[in-house]
């Protein structure tokens, strides 16, 4: 009888240290394994169940200790990913050590042990060191590992999470082929474990903190020249994480190694991180800054890992935004004070726009979400764990104050160093360092799906703050009493006397604040969320709002940035007229932040892609190169001498509207010239920064010749982003003859594992080839399944038939989903067609809406 989907592990029988031999063939690719696990033993017991998926058990037998062997027969259960080994007496209480043998095959996907290029490497989270090692494969039970090699290829790197303890030919073998041993670990969950073998190049060593932690970059030998920015990134925030945390970095050294072949961003093995070449590996002096930002935030996300997730773990996977929201907002905390000129928070607002806009559906879920398996875990992953609970932590901190929140994660590293803990763990540190009851203001947002939206109302200075649960559907209506939040309020107005703050919590459906001051002033204008720092929307009357558009001059970018996000919002759920929104819009043309001018140019490019009638698309083009027609003339395309990164940040911007959105033909013609440019003799006269313009411009235009220059630059660019950037490009070709080649690239080797949902996502955005590119999906889909042959990247690739606008579209979606159910989507399904319905149902009211506007402005 089986276990069952959802068997948990007893916790009366726990490993405390693996010391296994793991002998892989990379040629092969397979692996033979062996070795001891101590184990502490509550109660007496006839049998031990440990994880295994297709493990072959080729010896199992206890050793007790008074030295008496009992040897076990072997059953395995597929469902529960387990097997049992079952002795002819009991096993007393106490210690004992299991001795096992088995072997296994490398994995096909991206999980974990596979082949990815010339190196096979590991990914176990959330729960595949199951098909390299038996194990307890939850994240409760933490146990010491000491890993060693066997097999190891003459001249290929090997990497542990250990420092390398011996390294010696192995015995017998005439092919040189060595044993690596490595030292053993602190206590780790198994998820954490990683092993790399093959060839590799290792920068040379930097060290960080006071310990001197020996860092090294690694990738492939032909990329050794892109590891040096990753090693300063390192080398710089780790003593910044080492002095917050009020903890030393615990393992001893530090690996970061480009993997060519990988699944998500990142993953966070205890001083040994794996990266997807893009997410580590560039050269400053072609990157954009974007490129950058993204690389370092991706690095101290998985450096803060090393305290939260690592040192102190979640107990279970419901609690797993322990590990990424924090990470998430611990990154740009970090990297903010490591590169201030960067203005990361910035970024950080985009990525809470991301979560903001998947928590209005219904189908969302709350961060702490109940996890009953491991595949309901890996689905876990997701904007509303990451973003969403970053922003809920910052939310926090501003709330508490930043002393006191950081005097709250101290306490709970300290108390819960090299254990495992919970989300109220978390508070009651936080509520006795800052003495606030943070338990019921946190907990209900961590529990509770969905978030507010704060209607804001005035008369004779007092202000009405109302709450209400904010959904994108219309027709969504809250049951019952409804959701309500304990909501942190931070409220900027000004009157005659000058400008003021006032901080309230909104703890039921209403609060009226008197905002009036001694003297009786008059109100001209009030902000509700100073600072974007609260995780809800805001919805001021008309006059209000059209009193905070007049003042926009006086707010601060990200707060202009938010208020932009929420009106789409509310014209997104019916709650607001595209047409205020577009006149919104057209206040922002002389605006000089870029990440504002990013946020209007996201929601032009929306409309210009889905909201806008095939007829009336050349008379919103033209209200966009009206609205940044003098910025760009002014800015032009060339990098000016002493400008910064904000003047070249807001070129790219301008110049994406003006090239990209309206397609201004001279803009369209700079950029083909500027793509000229780069790909002659001179290159490095392009500014980079401009890159993600121009390269789509001349995709766009492109004939067979350049098509087939685009494909001969994605094979041969060594610096990842500039591929992955000309790799997208060949989706992005709008020539009738050459659709069906775009299309087809998906299958080739042209297109990596990794990169398949992403480069069809661009197919499925782009209005020449999405229905090529959706047919291909439908009518060979057991290659495109095999092909995306990993659980994340079929959650994505069906987040990628999103872009589908049409009615027509959505039927063919939901009929093709419900013939070919992809186990460990059902989340991702349910949120793509959710939000398929909404767009579709938007589109068709917002083309007669836009076409009325349209007519009075163009």
């Amino acid at each position: 009888m089986s276990l069952g989907k959802n068997f948990r592990l007893p916790l009366d029988a726990r490993p405390t240290r693996y010391n296994f031999h793991l002998a892989p063939d990379l040629t092969a690719r397979t692996f033979e394994g062996r070795g001891e696990i101590e184990l502490s033993l509550g109660a007496p017991r006839l049998s031990l169940t440990l994880h295994a998926i297709e493990l072959p058990i080729a010896r199992a037998r206890v050793r007790l200790p008074g030295g008496a062997a009992l040897r076990a027969t072997v059953t395995t259960d597929a469902e529960s990913e387990t097997v049992t080994f079952t002795f002819p007496d009991p096993l007393p209480a106490g210690a004992c050590i299991l001795d096992i043998a088995w072997s296994g095959a490398f994995s096909p996907g991206l999980r974990g042990l596979y082949r990815a290029g010339p190196t096979a490497v590991t990914q176990f989270e959330a729960a595949d060191a199951r098909r390299v090692f038996p194990c307890f494969d939850e994240p409760a039970f933490k146990a010491r590992w000491a890993l060693t090699l066997l097999g190891v290829p003459k001249d290929a790197a090997a990497i542990s999470n250990g420092r390398i303890t011996k390294d010696e030919p192995l015995a017998g073998d005439t092919t040189g082929a060595r044993q690596v041993a490595f030292s053993e670990t602190p206590l780790l969950s198994s998820y954490l474990i990683a092993l790399c073998v093959g060839d590799l190049a290792g920068s040379d060593t930097a060290t960080a903190t006071a310990a001197n932690i020996p860092i090294r970059t690694w990738s492939v030998p032909s990329k050794s020249h892109l590891t040096a920015f990753a090693q300063d990134c390192a080398a710089a925030v780790l003593p910044l994480l080492e002095d917050y945390f009020g903890q030393p970095y615990a393992y001893g050294k530090l690996d970061q190694i480009g993997v060519p072949d990988f699944e998500a961003g990142a993953m966070e093995n205890a001083g040994c991180i794996t990266y997807r070449e893009v997410a580590l590996l560039l050269d400053p002096a072609t990157a954009p800054l974007t490129v950058q930002k993204r690389v370092a935030e991706v690095i101290t996300h998985e450096l803060s890992h090393q305290w939260f997730g690592n040192l102190v773990t979640m107990v279970w996977w419901d609690d797993l935004w322990l590990n990424e929201a924090f990470a998430t907002w611990m990154a740009y905390k970090v990297v903010n004070w490591w590169k201030p000129g960067w203005r990361v928070w910035m970024d950080f607002q985009v990525g809470t726009g991301a979560a903001l806009h998947l928590d209005a559906l219904q189908s969302s879920h709350p961060i702490r979400a109940e996890i009953k398996n491991a595949e309901e875990a890996g689905e876990a992953f997701d904007a509303i764990t990451y973003e969403k609970g970053g922003a809920i932590l910052r939310m926090i901190e501003a709330w508490l104050g930043e002393d006191a929140f950081r005097d709250g994660i101290r306490l709970y590293m300290k108390r819960h160093k090299e254990g495992n803990a919970t989300a109220d763990d978390l508070w009651g540190a936080l509520a006795e360092s800052s003495r606030q009851p943070i338990l019921a203001l946190a907990n209900g947002w961590i529990r509770q799906v969905g978030y507010p939206v704060v209607d804001l109302t005035e008369k004779a200075g007092r202000v009405k703050l109302r709450q209400r649960r904010f959904f994108s559907d219309p027709d969504a209506r809250e049951t019952g009493a409804g959701t309500r939040w304990l909501v942190p309020v931070v409220l900027r107005y000004r009157d005659q006397s000058g400008t003021h703050e006032k901080r309230v919590l909104l703890e039921n459906d209403e609060l009226e604040v008197d905002l009036r001051g001694p003297d009786g002033h008059e109100l001209q204008w009030v902000l509700a969320n100073v600072g974007a720092r609260g995780f809800y929307r805001c919805a001021y009357s008309p006059e209000w709002l059209r009193r905070l558009v007049t003042a926009l001059p006086e707010l601060a970018p990200d707060e202009r940035m938010s208020l932009v996000s929420d009106q789409w919002a509310l014209v997104r759920s019916g709650q607001g007229a595209v047409e205020g929104f577009l006149d919104l819009l057209l206040g922002f043309g002389g605006e000089t932040d870029h990440t504002v001018l990013d946020e209007v140019v996201a929601r032009l490019a929306w409309l210009d892609a889905r909201g806008v009638s095939e007829m009336d698309r050349p008379l919103f083009h033209a209200v966009v190169a009206k609205l940044f027609a003098a910025q760009g003339a002014d800015l032009g395309w060339h990098k000016k001498d002493g400008e910064g990164d904000e003047a070249r940040l807001r070129r790219a911007a301008v110049l994406r509207a003006l090239t990209l959105v309206s397609r201004e033909p001279a803009a369209v013609m700079a950029a083909q010239e500027q793509f000229e440019v780069l790909s002659g003799h001179h290159p490095a006269a392009v500014d980079p920064n401009l890159l993600d313009v121009i390269v789509p411009a001349a995709a766009r235009t492109a004939d067979q010749t350049r098509f087939d220059l685009l494909k001969a630059r994605a094979a041969a660019e060594l610096d990842p982003a500039a591929r992955r950037r000309f790799l997208h490009a060949l989706a992005m070709v709008e020539s009738p003859a050459l659709v069906q080649q775009s299309v087809e690239l998906v299958l080739t080797d042209a297109v990596q594992m990794q990169d398949v949902s992403s480069y069809l996502g661009v197919l499925m955005g782009n209005r020449a080839t999405r229905a090529q590119a959706f047919a291909l999906v439908r009518d060979r889909w057991a290659e495109v399944h095999q092909k995306a042959d990993s659980p994340m990247l079929l959650r994505r690739l069906v987040e990628g038939l999103g872009a589908l606008p049409e009615r027509k579209d959505l039927l063919a979606v939901e009929a093709f989903l419900a013939a070919h159910p992809i186990e460990g989507a059902r989340q991702a399904v349910a949120q793509t067609l959710e939000r398929m319905r909404l767009d579709v149902a938007l589109r068709e009211r917002l083309v007669p809406e836009l076409e009325v506007w349209l007519r009075k402005h163009a």
